[in-house]
């Protein structure tokens, strides 16, 4: 049995189906309104503690040493539209070793999480979350499933965690800074795209070579490019930029000599 952290439990109906099937479970509640209605509605769930606190604020190493002792931890959240991506990244980027992180959200913001290269909802996020897990959505929730009902439908994700990444990167923090570059502008290629923050080191003519190494016309755009697509780009900038820095390198030493 895995221990789960629910983030935004709310009443705590889910709270209880978890606590049900889960062998601990830790709610996290940012709304000090809803803490009391919440404990009143768990009361005597032993395998239950109540966290009040922001998840974005929360030392989440912290809580999984000191709550679950190694056990599997999984994430189960009902997610606000404008929080939902700093919540997802925080989870990701830490690199906690969740087995799997549910989140209900905005259906269109699932249909984001969820696209495929090449269809019109893929994405910056999208291509990152690939990185780090698969995704599918399970179901749609219809707005009238809320009371009160929201504007909006809602549909459940879920992300399957990779133990490994599914494609080597020599640097990460390159590799997620091409991604962000290459949806940054849509309509733009990504030669373009990528000239915006790497022109003091490359030339577009470079970058287009780079491009047409990996296998794909100088033109494309982010959108048609899927996770190994950018760490091939990823992988390449990264070496040839140490081949200009070895030969500035060389060019200052041989000038040192001369002089």
């Amino acid at each position: 049995m895995c221990g789960v952290i629910e983030i935004g439990p709310g009443f705590g109906v889910l709270t209880k189906e978890l606590c049900a099937i889960a062998k601990k479970v830790v709610a996290v509640e940012i709304d000090s309104d809803l803490i009391p209605i919440l404990a009143k509605n768990t009361e005597g769930i032993k395998n239950l503690k109540i966290i009040h606190q922001d998840i974005l604020k929360l030392n989440i190493a912290e809580l999984i040493a000191g709550e679950f002792h190694g056990m599997p931890v999984c994430v189960c959240a009902n997610l606000p539209y404008y929080i939902t991506t700093p919540i997802i990244m925080k989870l990701l980027e830490g690199r906690y070793g969740f087995e799997s992180i549910t989140v209900m959200v905005q259906k269109e913001v699932a249909d984001r999480l969820c696209a495929k290269s090449g269809t019109p909802n893929y994405g910056a996020i999208t291509a990152v979350i690939n990185y780090y897990g698969s995704i599918k959505k399970l179901f749609t929730v219809s707005a009238g499933s809320f009371s009160p009902a929201p504007k909006v439908d809602s549909a459940v994700v879920k992300l399957d965690l990779y133990k490994e990444p599914p494609v080597f990167v020599k640097d990460e923090e390159l590799f997620f800074s091409v991604i962000r570059a290459s949806f940054s502008q849509r309509r733009k290629t990504i030669v373009n795209s990528l000239h915006s923050i790497l022109n003091s080191r490359f030339t577009k003519q470079e970058l287009c070579d780079i491009i047409i190494e990996i296998g794909q016309k100088q033109n494309v755009r982010g959108e048609e490019l899927n996770i190994a697509h950018f760490a091939e780009i990823s992988n390449r900038i990264y070496e040839k930029l140490h081949i200009k820095m070895e030969a500035n390198y060389d060019t200052k030493s041989e000038n040192q000599c001369l002089d």
